[in-house]
Order: C-alpha cells, then sequence, then structure tokens
C-alpha cells in the first residue's frame, strides 16, 4: 500500500484521549475537527519544567534514493513508547511548496506516519498562510508609507523585504511592482520568497513567547534611506498587527502517530535557505510534556544539524542528549557513484565508498561532543554484506549501526534503536557550540566551511566583505551564521557527492536577519524561491469518484 492509503486505513482516535496521555486536559486544546488540535500558550506557560531528553534526528548528505529522516523520527517515537517510555515526537509542518513540486510531503512513511496525512502535509492549521500574511502585511505597509509621502525617507532601490507565497514559482523571483500609474504607487523592484525562507518563519520557529515574537518582528531591517539608515518594522508600527495575525499560529499543533502516539508538529524553516528546525516553543512544551523528546532538523547534518545546533540550541539554551543519524543502503551506493536505477543489485563496493559521507556527519556532530547512533532505514533490497560492510567501515568511529524496520513495522522494527537511543541520554555528553558568539562573523563563517564543510578557501569579494563589516558596526556582530548552499552536497556544488574536501565556498551575498537574530550567507547558486520541475508532483495529486485525495506522498 501507498504511505496515504496506508494513513487512510488507520484507526484515529480523538484527539483529546492523544493528550490525555500526556496529562493536558480538553481546556489546555484548541480543537481542529476531531483528531488536530492546538496546544494553548497559558496552559503551557503552568507546566513544570522536567530533566528531560531531547534527541536530534539527522542524516546523510540527501540523494534522489531518499533517506526517511521524519520516518525514523516517528518510528523512533513509537519504538520508546513500545519500550514502555514517555515519549513525543517534534517535527515541522510540510510545505505546499515541496508537496505539490518535487519532494512530496513530509508526515513519514509506511508504518511510521503522522496523521491525519492529508491535511498535515496540505493547509494543517493554517499557520503558513498566517506567517505569509503577516510577511505580505509588512511589504503592503512599505508600499503604503512610501505612497503616503515616504516621511521615513525610504530608498526605494535598498527595500529588502520581500512577499512571500508558500508555493514554488519561478516567476515570482524577480518582478517589478506598483504599475499602472500614479495611483498605483512607485514602480519598484520587487519579488516573492517561499513563505519557509521568510524571515517572519525563522522569527515564528525562533521565539520563545508572544512577546519575544513582537519584540523581534520589530526588529526586522526592511529597507535602507539614501544615506544607509536602516529602517526597521517597528518605524512602520508593523509588530503590532502582525503578531495579532499570528497570535495562534503561535500555539503548537497536536496530531498522533499511527500507533496513537503523540506528536507535535510546529513551524518549517527550510534547511538550505533557513535553519530547517521547528518551533522552540513546540519543543521546549514537549521537553515539558514527555521524558523524551525526538526531533529532526532538515536535510543532511551539514545543514540541519549544524544550525540546529548553532543557531536553535544558541538561543534557546536547549542541550541535545543524544543524535540519531539516519542512512540507508541505497543512499550510501548513490553516494559511491551508482546511478539511481542501478540500486538493486548488490554493490558492497559502492558500500564502502559512499560511507564517508556517512563518516563525515558522525565526525562533524562528534565536534559537538554529542553521542550518535547511526540508524539504517531498511529497504527490501539491502543485503546482509552490505550491512556489514557498513559497520566494517565505522567500527573505528565510536559509533553503534542499528537497522530498523520501522517503515514496515512501525514501532515494532524500531525498538532496538530506542534502547540504543535511551544508553546514549543516560550518559553526560560534553555538548559544546562550534564558535562563540564574540568571534568575528568571517571567523564564524570560516569555522563552519572548514569545520563542516572540509572547504580549503572562502571566496569572499570586497563587496561582501563590506557588507559583513557593516553588520559588525550595526551592532550584529554577535549574532549567529545561517549558510544557505545546495543540500546534495558537502561543497556548493550539488555533483559533487560523497565527501568532498579542499573545495572553495564562494559566497554570493549576505542578508541581515536582524529579527530572527542571524546573518544568511548565501553559497553558490541557491534560490529562496524554488522553481516546479519538469514533471510537478501537482500533475498526480487529484480527489477520486469517491471523494478521496489520491498522489499526494
Amino acid at each position: 500500500m501507498s504511505d496515504i492509503e496506508i494513513a487512510r486505513k488507520a484507526v484515529k482516535k480523538n484527539i483529546k484521549e492523544i493528550a490525555a496521555k500526556i496529562n493536558l486536559k480538553e481546556d489546555d486544546l484548541r480543537p481542529y475537527g476531531h483528531h488536530i488540535a492546538k496546544i494553548d500558550l497559558d496552559s503551557i506557560n503552568k507546566l513544570p519544567d522536567r530533566n528531560s531528553k531531547l534527541i536530534l534526528v539527522t542524516a546523510i548528505s540527501p540523494t534522489p534514493a531518499g533517506e526517511g529522516k521524519t520516518t525514523t523520527s516517528v518510528g523512533l517515537h513509537d519504538g520508546l513508547c513500545k519500550i514502555g517510555k514517555n515519549s513525543i515526537v517534534c517535527l515541522r509542518e510540510p510545505s505546499l511548496g515541496p508537496s505539490f513540486g518535487m519532494k512530496g510531503g513530509a508526515a513519514g512513511g509506511g508504518y511510521a506516519q503522522v496523521i491525519p496525512m492529508e491535511h498535515i502535509n496540505l493547509h494543517f492549521t493554517g499557520d503558513f498562510h498566517a506567517i505569509t500574511s503577516a510577511n505580505n502585511l509588512l511589504a503592503s505597509l512599505i508600499d503604503n508609507h512610501i505612497y503616503w509621502g515616504n516621511k521615513l525617507q525610504i530608498d526605494t532601490r535598498r527595500i529588502i523585504w520581500k512577499r512571500c507565497l508558500d508555493l514554488n514559482d519561478r516567476a515570482l523571483r524577480e518582478i517589478t511592482s506598483n504599475l499602472g500609474g500614479v495611483s498605483n504607487g512607485y514602480p519598484r523592484a520587487d519579488g516573492f520568497n517561499i513563505t519557509v525562507a521568510s524571515e517572519v518563519m525563522a522569527i515564528f520557529c525562533l521565539a520563545n513567547d508572544l512577546n519575544d515574537l513582537e519584540r523581534r518582528i520589530g526588529n526586522i531591517t526592511i529597507a535602507y534611506t539614501r544615506d544607509r539608515k536602516p529602517i526597521f518594522a517597528k518605524d512602520l508600527k508593523a509588530e503590532g498587527p502582525m503578531t495579532v495575525l499570528l497570535k495562534q499560529a503561535i500555539m503548537p499543533n497536536l496530531v498522533q502517530t499511527l500507533e496513537n502516539n503523540p506528536a507535535i508538529i510546529h513551524g518549517g524553516p527550510f534547511a538550505n535557505i533557513a535553519h530547517g528546525c521547528n518551533s522552540v516553543i513546540a519543543t521546549k512544551t514537549s521537553l515539558k510534556l514527555a521524558e523524551y523528546v525526538v526531533t529532526e532538523a532538515g536535510f543532511g547534518a551539514d545543514l540541519g544539524a549544524e544550525k540546529f545546533l548553532n543557531i536553535k540550541c544558541r538561543k534557546s539554551d536547549l542541550k541535545p542528549s543524544a543524535v540519531v543519524i539516519v542512512a540507508t543502503i541505497r543512499a550510501l551506493k548513490m553516494h559511491g557513484g551508482v546511478d539511481k536505477k542501478n540500486l538493486k543489485g548488490e554493490n558492497v563496493e559502492a558500500v564502502i565508498k559512499g560511507v564517508a559521507n556517512l563518516k563525515r556527519h558522525i565526525e562533524n556532530i562528534h565536534k559537538f561532543g554529542l553521542p550518535v547512533v547511526v540508524a539504517v532505514n531498511h529497504f527490501i533490497d539491502d543485503t546482509q554484506k552490505e550491512i556489514e560492510a557498513l559497520k566494517k567501515e565505522c567500527s573505528n568511529l565510536d559509533v553503534e549501526i542499528i537497522t530498523c524496520e520501522h517503515w514496515a513495522k512501525g514501532g515494532e522494527g524500531a525498538t532496538e534503536l530506542a534502547k540504543k537511543v535511551v544508553a546514549l541520554t543516560d550518559k553526560t555528553n560534553n555538548f559544546k557550540l562550534l564558535y562563540n558568539d564574540n568571534d568575528s562573523l568571517l571567523d564564524k563563517i570560516k569555522k563552519i566551511t572548514s569545520e563542516i564543510y572540509r572547504s580549503n578557501e572562502v571566496i569572499v569579494d570586497k563587496k561582501i566583505r563590506d557588507q559583513i563589516k557593516q553588520f559588525e558596526n550595526l551592532g550584529y556582530g554577535n549574532f549567529p551564521i545561517c549558510v544557505a548552499k545546495t543540500q546534495y552536497s558537502f561543497s556548493t556544488d550539488p555533483s559533487k557527492i560523497g565527501a568532498p574536501k579542499n573545495h572553495a565556498i564562494p559566497i554570493r551575498e549576505v542578508r541581515l536577519s536582524s529579527g530572527a537574530e542571524f546573518i544568511v550567507v548565501i553559497c553558490g547558486e541557491i534560490m529562496t524561491m524554488p522553481g516546479l520541475p519538469s514533471v510537478p508532483a501537482a500533475n498526480s495529486i487529484k480527489i477520486d469518484s469517491k471523494g478521496q485525495i489520491e498522489g499526494l506522498f
């Protein structure tokens, strides 16, 4: 059966029953039908802190063969519940862009899914629409201010705030707005980001509460004057109405797994162009509600995990207890040079070659002082020789390789992984950040590119260096770095699979996210508004004769 068929056959429990498993009462919920609810912020604030364990799930560099990070997160959570642990999985919300594009949804797969799958992968509770509206309200306030006299003397050539949309649409990357004559305003260059790349999304996921959300929104840099003076969202009094639009969205969403275990899904910045983690509010709420919290960071560990640790943990004082790196034999073969159409046959040599990518990610996580276990997401074509070769290649890295069958067996297929994770979290770790707040911005960039990407050169022209220096002069030198680059390689060239080293990292652009409180460093050819592939997933999505959705995955 397909993922959507499995999800549709699941016996769902009323969300009140799921909430009761984590000691939430009906009054603590804001239901969206029978199987989805938001958790009230006032109820969250009343919850006592507890000494819970935070488990980060990340992966090797993505390939078209698939790795299954969300599937493994859900399977591990169900596995923890199977062995009697009080657990929650805390995930990101899917974006409509990839759901209708190429990547598909993000609700897990097989018998390790969160449900109701169709709702989660489509409009869910409307959080992304609220973020889109808040982003675009700010854009309209900017143009309106200019139309009515431009008291702040905004230089229309230096407006850096873009509109956004939660769909892939390359035609909107660069546009000209305000056409049609004087009554429509002054024509200017404009453009769209995908919603998950909006700074509002980043702020939404890093804010500790509503007050912090409003403060951060007010600090968004939207434009500059002719003499390069920054203009902020608070100069337009935008933070109040934008926060009002986000008042309901900021409450975390409670759903369930196929095995009726609680799951919280909230926020969803991309990891290749943003920081790739669910909201701080959702993670901290989960840590108050359960003994073990399984969370994920987007794409490979060089992107999602690095940003989870260096940005999210730095800003929110979160301390992970263990890290799970997800790999598949299929993906390792691709990193070993095998084409996707030739993955079915046994190829021990390709696995051995591809393990270099996994090793690099393990070594990188160890640099943060965290214990690691590797979860091999099992496919039916995997052979014992291939698995043994993988284990042998990693035998000197102080990690255990565990084959998991959660896709086919649900939580039962991940109990061995769950037991290993519990053992790792019982040990004291030496968690540390990769760089210090007071390091220069350029030194932070070089630390990430040399330590995580293994590059030997960062290409920074004078214009970029001047921008970096300007950010430091404006008081933003203590901000962490959010690198935007391809997810497919440690380099900026997606074709350089495996574990390339001694390559150059070209910095194309730097952007100040003064509300989210990090510096975005765009490396190589990376788009903040993706386009659709030649055959988008949307072509296969429809409603059948029974009124049910087909083609969603």
